[in-house]
Order: structure tokens, then sequence, then C-alpha cells
């Protein structure tokens, strides 16, 4: 039997959090009209009006105190992050991201009741 515990670092955490915090931004874009249970083709397609918003949150993030060791062990380097945020709220295009997305075939469907009517 193995004993491994899953313990979470603060950067997996961090990571887990932004990526449930960028599909919480766009809920009603990113999931397609779940009305029947058929397999159907899907297309993102974010309004103007998220990505204003989301750039406006992003400027207005609230920044933790500078960490209190000198290596990653307390996760991803508040500049690091404070760059990151900077690069998505001003430099990145998420019209360019969209495009890239819709390059694939996408689709949904109602799974074991979920999605579908």
């Amino acid at each position: 039997m193995s004993s491994n515990v899953f313990s979470p670092t603060r950067r997996s955490l961090l990571a887990a959090s932004a990526a449930v915090g960028a599909l919480a931004i766009f809920p009603k874009v990113i999931y397609a009209d779940t009305q029947t249970a058929k397999i159907r083709p899907f297309k993102a397609s974010i309004p103007d009006a998220a990505l204003v918003d989301l750039r406006r949150r992003l400027a207005n993030t609230r920044w933790p105190g500078k960490e209190t060791v000198a290596d990653e062990s307390q996760g991803v380097r508040l500049a690091r992050m404070q760059q990151l945020v900077q690069y998505w709220g001003s430099d990145y295009d998420w019209r360019k991201g969209e495009a890239k997305l819709n390059e694939f075939p996408m689709f949904v469907t109602g799974i074991d009741g979920l999605g579908a009517s």
C-alpha cells in the first residue's frame, strides 16, 4: 500500500486556482447551450465586455507581501506573478488565443444527465 499523501504546495495551489479562475471568468462563453444531448460543434466566442472586465480585474490585483525566503519553496515568486499578470492584462492577444482554440475541432454533449435537458 502506498503511503503517498497528496500534500499541495503553494505552487500547485496557485496553478490550480489560476486554471479554475480562468474558466470561471467566462462561464457562459466556454460552455455551449446544453438543451439537447446531441454531440454538437462548439467555437469559443469571448465577448469584448468579458475581456474588458478581465483586464480591469487584473489591473486591480491585490498583491501579498514579498516572500520570506530567497528560493521558490513558497511557490511562484511574487515578481514573476506580477510580470505574468501584467502580460495577461496588457500584452497578451486574447483574440489570437481564441482563434488558436477555434482551430481545433471542439464539441459538447450531455453526459450522465449533465448538460442534457
